[in-house]
C-alpha cells in the first residue's frame, strides 16, 4: 500500500469534513480553542518553560510604546489574516498573541521529541540546526543579506542570523524581519537586545517594497501552514522577485507526509485544526510543484525532523 501524502483529518475525506463541522459549532469550537491553549502551557510549563512569567515580563517592558512606531499605516490586512487562529480571537493582531509567542515558540521542539528527556533549550537548537544543515549545501559561498518572512517575535530570525554570521565570520550579514503583526514586531524589537537584526518591517509578504535582486537567503519559518495557497503561492512570486540569482529560499513547516502528523490521536489533531483554520488547504498543496511553475529551481525536500520538512528552491541565474 502507498504512504499517505496527507493525514485523513484533512483535505475532502469523511473524517476531515466531520471535523470542520465540530469546529463550525460556536460551542464546540470554543471548548476545543480552550483545551489547545491547556494543553500548550501545560506542556511548556512542565518543562520548565514560565509561561505566566514570560507574558508578565513583556507586559511591562516597552513593547507597547513601540507599537505606533513600528505600524505601518497604510498596511490593508488581507481577509485570511482577520480570521481567528491560534485560539486568539485576534489571530496575531494583539498583544496576547504576540506575549504569549515566545514561550509557545520555546515549546514547539519539546513536542516533536516529547519522548525524549530533553531541555527545551536543546530541543529548540535541534529543531533549529536540523533546519539549516538542510539549506547548506545550496547556500550561496557568501550570505550578505537575509530577510526572514512571517518573523513573529524574531526568534527563527535571530537564530538565522546567527547561523549565517558564524559561518562567515569575516563577512558582515544584513538580515530583517518582516512580518503583518505590529505587536509581534514590538515585542521581536523590545527583545532583540543586542540589536542583532537590521529592521523589523510590518509589512506584506506578497508585496514588499524591496528591490529586484536584494537577498541571498529568504525563509519563511512555520509559517505556510497559516496561509491559503493562493497567498503562499503570491508570496513565493514576490520571494522569486527580490531573491539574488542563486540566492536560496527556505521553508520549513509541518510535513503532510509524517507519519507522527498523520496518527495524531483524535483529540490532538482536533484541536490542531481548531486552531489553524488553512489546514486543509495546507495539507493539500503541492508547494514543489507551484515552485517549479513560478520559475524557481526546485532542489530538495527532506524531513528535518519525524514531524517538520524542509523544503528548498533557489532563483535560477539568467
Amino acid at each position: 500500500m502507498a504512504d499517505k501524502v496527507k493525514p485523513d483529518w484533512t483535505g475532502n475525506d469523511l473524517l476531515s469534513r466531520f471535523v470542520n463541522v465540530m469546529i463550525q459549532t460556536k460551542p464546540i469550537y470554543r471548548l476545543m480553542t480552550h483545551q489547545a491553549r491547556k494543553v500548550i502551557i501545560k506542556t511548556a510549563e512542565k518543562n520548565g518553560i514560565a509561561w505566566e512569567e514570560s507574558c508578565q515580563t513583556l507586559e511591562k517592558s516597552p513593547a507597547k510604546s513601540l507599537l505606533a512606531q513600528i505600524t505601518n499605516p497604510d498596511i490593508v490586512y488581507p481577509d485570511y489574516y482577520l480570521v481567528p487562529f491560534h485560539a486568539y480571537d485576534q489571530g496575531n493582531l494583539c498583544w496576547k498573541a504576540a506575549f504569549e509567542a515566545i514561550p509557545a515558540s520555546r515549546s514547539l521542539g519539546l513536542r516533536v521529541w516529547k519522548d525524549e528527556k530533553l531541555t527545551w533549550q536543546e530541543a529548540h537548537q535541534r529543531l533549529r540546526s536540523s533546519f539549516y544543515a538542510i539549506l547548506e549545501p545550496y547556500s550561496p559561498p557568501k550570505v550578505q543579506n537575509i530577510l526572514d518572512i512571517g518573523c513573529s517575535v524574531g526568534i527563527s530570525t535571530k537564530e538565522l542570523h546567527r547561523y549565517y554570521s558564524q559561518r562567515q565570520q569575516n563577512l558582515p550579514v544584513k538580515t530583517i524581519g518582516l512580518d503583518l503583526s505590529p505587536y509581534m514586531l514590538a515585542v521581536a524589537k523590545v527583545t532583540d537586545e543586542e540589536q542583532e537584526i537590521s529592521e523589523w518591517i510590518h509589512g506584506l509578504a506578497e508585496k514588499t517594497n524591496f528591490d529586484d535582486n536584494s537577498f541571498d537567503v529568504i525563509t519563511i519559518q512555520f509559517v505556510l501552514h497559516e496561509l491559503p495557497r493562493d497567498a503562499a503561492t503570491a508570496i513565493f512570486q514576490e520571494v522569486l522577485r527580490i531573491l539574488r540569482p542563486g540566492g536560496i529560499l527556505g521553508i520549513i513547516d509541518n510535513n503532510p507526509s509524517s507519519k507522527v502528523i498523520q496518527n495524531l490521536p483524535p483529540a490532538l489533531f482536533v484541536l490542531m485544526k481548531s486552531t489553524e483554520p488553512h489546514s486543509d488547504d495546507y495539507y493539500t498543496f503541492d508547494v514543489e510543484q507551484t515552485l517549479k511553475n513560478l520559475g524557481f529551481d526546485y532542489k530538495t525536500t527532506l524531513p528535518s525532523d519525524h514531524r517538520h520538512r524542509a523544503i528548498v528552491a533557489t532563483k535560477p541565474f539568467e
